[in-house]
């Protein structure tokens, strides 16, 4: 781990672990594990969301000040939407004056390797390294969970086949349970400040092998078959997704089947000083009555 950043102190960095943690997108995938890792370690956070009890929304900046107050650390969840590294700005500047110390960012590997391929800094990450407070980055690759939580591949998978224009493209998928461990250990302990954690499992692994073990957990028969590009807009445009979002997960799709995110990464190591979990541990310890739910349904 390297040292703090300039901008920290010994006077801060107890302020930070001391103070509730406000946890942005508390109930979603990421947050609600960061908020259970903090329980776990007895601190204290502040779990906010655009309709939970600590009420937060990126559009709606009279949110931002109750959400705030009192907090010492806080972990970023941004909008995702196309103004995200201006509302990053705005938020660190009100969270500074405020007296937060610390910002731990959810970024993501392939974003960062998208932006960097056209030359320019994610515009969230830049807001929170210019924000004067300590920060940590947090750039993992794609979710161990995506397959079988509700959002990402699990619908589709839990029909019984997975039609993605990836190929026989490699991906380090990675389990949110290390992400977590890092967000809460960069939140609450010394040596994470100015530190960008690139997250990933500890194999590459195709989509065909990674619904095959699914398989194999669920006792379903569970298929990958990869599609085109063409056929892929087809089959999103019958389910009425949007050609605007259908063609931004084409591009990302594009990056995993040409295996441009197949590096491994050291992140979990670095912050964490052990290796990140296997898929297959994933899998032992998931409970998959959803799809059996779903199989007797069809």
């Amino acid at each position: 781990m390297a040292s703090a950043s300039s901008s920290s102190s010994s006077s801060s960095s107890s302020s930070a672990s001391s103070s509730p943690v406000l946890v942005l997108g508390g109930t979603g995938k990421t947050g609600r594990r960061v908020a259970d890792g903090l329980r776990r370690r007895g601190f204290t956070p502040r779990v906010a969301s655009r309709s939970g009890e600590v009420r937060f929304d990126w559009y709606d900046e009279s949110s931002w000040d109750p959400a705030l107050n009192g907090v010492g650390a806080v972990y970023v969840v941004d909008s995702q939407g196309p103004g995200a590294g201006d509302e990053v700005r705005a938020f660190a500047a009100r969270a500074a004056a405020l007296g937060v110390t610390r910002l731990v960012l959810l970024s993501a590997r392939i974003w960062a390797e998208v932006d960097h391929e056209s030359g320019r800094l994610l515009a969230t990450e830049r807001a929170v390294r210019e924000s004067g407070l300590e920060w940590t980055i947090l750039r993992p690759s794609w979710f161990n969970q995506n397959f079988t939580e509700e959002t990402g591949f699990y619908p589709l998978l839990t029909e019984g086949e997975l039609r993605l224009p990836t190929g026989e493209g490699r991906e380090p998928f990675v389990d949110l349970e290390d992400l977590a461990d890092v967000a809460v250990a960069a939140l609450t302990e010394e040596g994470h400040a100015g530190q960008t954690y690139v997250l990933s499992g500890p194999k590459a692994m195709t989509l065909r092998e990674v619904v095959a073990a699914l398989a194999d957990a669920t006792g379903r028969e569970l298929a990958y078959h990869p599609v085109t590009d063409d056929e892929y807009r087809v089959l999103m445009a019958e389910r009425g997704h949007p050609a605007e979002y259908v063609e931004f997960v084409i591009g990302l799709f594009g990056h995993v089947r040409a295996s441009r995110g197949a590096e491994l990464s050291d992140g979990v190591r670095r912050a964490l000083g052990r290796e990140p979990q296997e898929f297959g541990a994933y899998v032992a310890r998931t409970d998959f009555a959803s799809f059996q739910e779903h199989a007797l349904q069809r």
